[in-house]
């Protein structure tokens, strides 16, 4: 049996003392209807910063931390979510774009705990201008140990990145797994065995190929773009997204798009067409009646700005 770590100290919020999540949704005559959905928002994904948040009734974690505190407190304000509702965040690696304002989130909401590898912890402090007293809030995850979180067990596995040490999370709750992939060149075995088993995926369709070799680039920074330790072109990503796909897997958000080597129209299109040439009907992620009667939903996720609040229900 897999060894477990519970961090669950916190005691859940009852249900009427929210401020109403369903504020948002499209239908929240049957949100309500739904014990315990799952809620997730992106604020920003992309070289220039990257975190989402996925939550339930009890509360929620953040994922990421590239994206300005006051953005992030916003966007989760706007619904319904207080910060004292966010009981963590969880790190994928290094890289400033999504640790930057790691520390100074955790500084101002003293309740949060960090959750991330010792080596992603060691990087941070070795590669950028943070205080040291970011330990205070750390506690140490192990790569395919599980860990619970609330109402949440949370697995880190392996994917194949430069940073320090690097990792995609798989997020079980009620039955169903949301999955995170983004910052990989290549999608090895353990990303693969978390990624066909997801109901909602976040994985990384950074550039498009031609783009980035006639881009402004130089060579050496397209190469390592291009590596296995470096990001996914749209072609592979939807390669094997064709290949994987089944009929649990409901959502595909596409994460982490250059500004400069690629665009959400050339992402989704690339990707789509894979997924149609499978003989599946692919939605937009929109709630439409049309979206009701798709295989599946597909959504680029925007660099800048916060997503619409999705409530998934099972």
């Amino acid at each position: 049996m897999s060894k477990k770590i519970i961090f669950d100290d916190q005691p859940g919020l009852p249900f009427d003392e929210w401020k109403n999540p369903y504020e948002a949704a499209d239908d929240p005559f049957t949100a309500l209807r739904t014990p315990n959905p799952l809620y997730y928002c992106s604020f920003g994904s992309g070289s220039s910063g990257n975190s989402c948040y996925i939550g339930s009734q009890k509360g929620g974690m953040l994922i990421d931390v590239g994206v300005k505190p006051e953005d992030i407190e916003r966007g989760l304000a706007s619904n319904g979510v207080d910060m004292k509702h966010v009981k963590g965040v969880l790190l994928t690696h290094d890289h400033g774009d999504h640790v930057k304002y790691v520390y100074s989130l955790l500084r101002n909401h003293k309740h949060l705990k960090l959750f991330c590898t010792n080596r992603v912890l060691n990087g941070i402090l070795r590669k950028h201008s943070i205080s040291r007293r970011i330990r205070e809030y750390h506690i140490p995850i192990f790569k395919e140990i599980p860990f619970k979180l609330l109402d949440f067990e949370i697995t880190a596995f392996e994917v194949s990145h430069d940073g320090s040490d690097n990792m995609g999370f798989s997020i079980e709750f009620d039955g169903s797994r949301f999955v995170v992939a983004t910052d990989l060149g290549e999608i090895g075995e353990r990303a693969d065995f978390y990624i066909r088993r997801a109901t909602y995926l976040m994985i990384e369709a950074n550039y498009d190929e031609r783009m980035l070799r006639m881009g402004h680039y130089p060579e050496y920074l397209k190469a390592r773009i291009m590596g296995p330790k470096g990001h996914l072109d749209n072609a592979v990503t939807a390669s094997y997204l064709s290949e994987v796909v089944s009929s649990e897997m409901t959502y595909i958000f596409l994460c982490h798009l250059s500004k400069d080597n690629n665009t959400p129209a050339i992402a989704l299109k690339t990707v789509r067409d894979a997924l149609e040439r499978r003989g599946l009907k692919v939605g937009n992620a929109m709630e439409t009646l049309e979206d009701r009667q798709a295989d599946v939903q597909l959504a680029a996720l925007p660099r800048f700005d916060m997503t619409r609040w999705f409530v998934f229900r099972k």
